[in-house]
């Protein structure tokens, strides 16, 4: 328990990356996805679908939930384990979750072994990664209170020190908040609620 507390951030990556990789005439179009759902994956996918409807692979691999213990690979109908496999070790190389790669192979006469296959996946998936960026994403959690106006300085000095965020507030003689803070601070943050006769937490998220 206490690791996954201190355990409070992963890498994902920013944005959305595409290129091509060609070898012997294959073309492999490569895209990497920041993503946290499987539904969100099944959209991409079906996007891809659509737009390359004429090609034989669509090879993938993708990772999900901060521990990485979601995850899935596809050959699509390559040889066992000689195109979702190597995507998904290039998202475990560089300890990523979060992540959709796609690699659409349009097949260009001259066949590639599996060796070759693996190379091409491989190298097509590292380039996905490569062109976009790597960022740390903080777990977060939220908590709604109420309290008095009068306890409102009280609330603020946590905020202060804590370095919590506002989501909304509604300020009236009775006052609501919702207040999101990082993971690891769950502890600081209920142990001050609690201890607050003026704080009521009415949710925690």
């Amino acid at each position: 328990m206490e690791e996954n507390i201190d355990k409070d951030s992963f890498l994902t990556i920013a944005k959305i990356s595409s290129g091509l990789y060609k070898d012997k005439n294959s073309k492999f179009h490569y895209y990497a996805f920041p993503v946290k759902t499987e539904e969100e994956i099944k959209e991409q996918q079906a996007e891809l679908r659509k737009k390359y409807y004429d090609a034989r692979h669509h090879c993938f691999a993708y990772v999900l939930g901060r521990d990485g213990d979601i995850f899935r690979a596809s050959d699509d109908g390559e040889p066992n384990h000689s195109a979702g496999d190597p995507i998904l070790g290039q998202i475990r190389s560089n300890n990523l979750t979060n992540i959709l790669i796609v690699v659409v192979r349009y097949f260009g006469g001259t066949k590639l072994g599996v060796s070759g296959l693996i190379q091409a996946y491989k190298t097509s998936a590292s380039l996905a990664i490569e062109e976009n960026e790597i960022i740390e994403e903080l777990v977060k959690e939220q908590v709604q209170i109420k309290f008095p106006y009068p306890a409102m300085n009280e609330v603020m000095k946590l905020v202060k020190r804590l370095d919590l965020e506002i989501l909304h507030q509604k300020m009236e003689l009775d006052c609501e908040m919702t207040l999101e803070f990082r993971e690891k601070l769950r502890p600081s943050v209920l142990e001050f609620l609690e201890e607050s006769q003026d704080i009521e937490i009415l949710g925690l998220e």
